[in-house]
């Protein structure tokens, strides 16, 4: 497809749900907007499918959870969309037992705690330090849909030097290990400091820090959301509201460069081009540059290893005093206590699969089945999706499809050892016979969805507060990339990452303001 105008007031360089956000509201506000998007159809990497052949299931195929979205965002552009809250936080299986962390149970928690570790202490800790998170949640979440504060600013926001200086100035992993004991309750608090990151708890560059701080403060309390309907549900709201504002979305239309005197710019594409006051890149820094002809920045790395699977019943655990049903309702860690997230982060930096991949999982259809057919519910069918952590880049250079193999197997057998039965006995299988599981590599992604080395937030995050004097639009948005007419508008602008609009509704303003 192409453009049906020569030029517009923005054209927006892919079609994921940030560019989708930002042409419905430029939109909305009078503008001419066009969306390029080099895929058949838009929504990136927040979209669903049915995966396999003759199974009715439409599975949350890249992306999966929603955090970060802000409610104002649904109101303003009347999206009809909606989250239900998962119960269950999270079950950690230990030996024969595990730690199941029950939100609507605060009893249950702690003798779940005080059976794990012998006492009440780590269950205090842990209610103390999220109580922390949540009040910095709180404070912090507000001002990702305001121009960026300073560093001063958003530290009197917080007005906890103690809290700011946990997760703002200190390795995360001091605050661990001077808050808990238990090994088990070190790693669960660690992996959100990990999801798609590739470092470890001490970091001096604090990496782990900036994805934690991410992690926690989705919609001011930290919780992570189920999408009604697959993470496809909200791309296609999205995309019905960026046209019913007047926004033009144009697929199968990959850009190939973008030239900029500073007042007007041109997007090249194969088999044309088309005129912009302003362009907004919803793709990583990594791939603006090669669109620019300038030098790129270094490619980043991302460090992940998603499958997914449906099943025809869900396993059976080792620990019979917790039903499947909520162990996988929740986040289930596999292989991610605090040593053994620094076992494989130190396997991995030195150039080999980690011997036991940490991984979590959870279950869709726990919470929302309509992803399902009517018959596959009646079946007992679910899907679970489970995210491996550090498994970067780099380990599949040389053979991406075997290290995928070798990967996958050595993840599955982890969960094996947790389950009183393989999950190769549950897994549903397709029209032709095959089971129904498949996995993304960072080289997948890559390929597929142009993530530059399958990072998922396009780049390292960075913390959600000014680092320059800058006074323009672009700089108080945090979408600016040197040059006066072009902005970022996905993952890789500060405040970006994960499932969220942030991004492409702050790239919005800044052109509108």
């Amino acid at each position: 497809m192409k453009p049906t105008r020569s030029s517009y007031d923005v054209v927006i360089v892919g079609g994921g749900h940030n560019g989708l956000v930002a042409a419905a509201y430029l939109a909305r506000a009078g503008r001419s907007v066009a969306v390029l998007e080099r895929q058949p159809r838009t929504g990136g990497a927040a979209v669903s499918a049915r995966l396999f052949p003759g199974v009715d299931v439409r599975v949350s195929r890249y992306s999966y959870l929603v955090s970060l979205l802000p409610r104002r965002i649904v109101d303003d552009l009347g999206l009809r969309f909606a989250t239900k809250r998962r119960r269950i936080s999270s079950y950690t299986p230990v030996g024969s037992g595990g730690l199941l962390v029950d939100t609507a149970s605060a009893a249950g928690t702690r003798a779940s705690f005080r059976a794990l570790t012998g006492s009440d202490r780590d269950f205090d800790a842990w209610r103390r330090f999220y109580g922390m998170t949540h009040e910095v949640a709180r404070q912090v979440f507000p001002t990702l849909t305001e121009p960026l504060p300073t560093r001063a600013q958003l530290a009197g926001r917080v007005g906890d030097p103690d809290a700011w200086a946990a997760l703002f100035e200190r390795p995360l992993g001091e605050t661990i290990e001077a808050t808990f004991v238990d090994d088990t309750v070190r790693g669960v608090v660690l992996t959100d400091a990990l999801i798609g990151t590739f470092t470890d708890a001490h970091d001096p560059a604090l990496r782990q820090n900036r994805c934690f701080l991410y992690h926690v403060i989705g919609g001011g309390t930290g919780d992570w959301d189920v999408p009604v309907g697959g993470m496809g549900a909200l791309t296609d709201a999205l995309a019905d509201a960026a046209r019913a504002a007047g926004a033009e979305l144009v697929t199968d239309c990959a850009v190939d460069a973008i030239e900029t005197g500073g007042a007007a710019a041109e997007v090249r594409f194969d088999g044309g081009a088309v005129g912009a006051g302003h362009v907004l890149v919803n793709a990583a820094p990594h791939e603006l540059d090669r669109l620019l002809g300038r030098t790129p920045e270094p490619k980043p790395e991302g460090a992940q290893l998603k499958i997914n699977m449906v099943l025809r019943r869900l396993p059976r655990l080792r620990d019979t005093a917790v039903d499947p049903r909520d162990a996988f309702a929740g986040t289930f860690h596999i292989a991610e206590s605090y040593s053994q997230l620094a076992q494989a982060y130190r396997e991995a930096a030195a150039g080999r699969i980690p011997a036991a991949p940490p991984s979590e999982i959870y279950c869709h259809t726990l919470t929302d089945p309509s992803i399902l057919s009517a018959e596959a519910a009646a079946g007992g069918m679910h899907t679970l999706t489970l995210f491996g952590l550090h498994t970067p880049a780099r380990l599949f250079a040389d053979d991406p499809a075997g290290t995928t193999d070798a990967l996958v197997k050595s993840t599955i057998a982890q969960l094996d050892s947790v389950l009183a039965e393989p999950i190769a006995d549950c897994l549903a299988t397709d029209a032709n016979g095959n089971p129904c599981l498949e996995a993304k590599s960072p080289i997948d992604l890559e390929r597929e969805i142009g993530l530059p080395g399958g990072h998922i937030f396009h780049r390292d995050l960075a913390f959600p507060y000014r680092t320059d004097e800058a006074d323009d639009p672009a700089s108080r948005w945090g979408v600016a990339t040197g040059l006066p007419n072009v902005f970022l508008c996905g993952a890789g602008a500060v405040r970006g990452g994960g499932v969220s609009g942030i991004p492409g509704h702050n790239a919005a303003m800044a052109v509108l303001e």
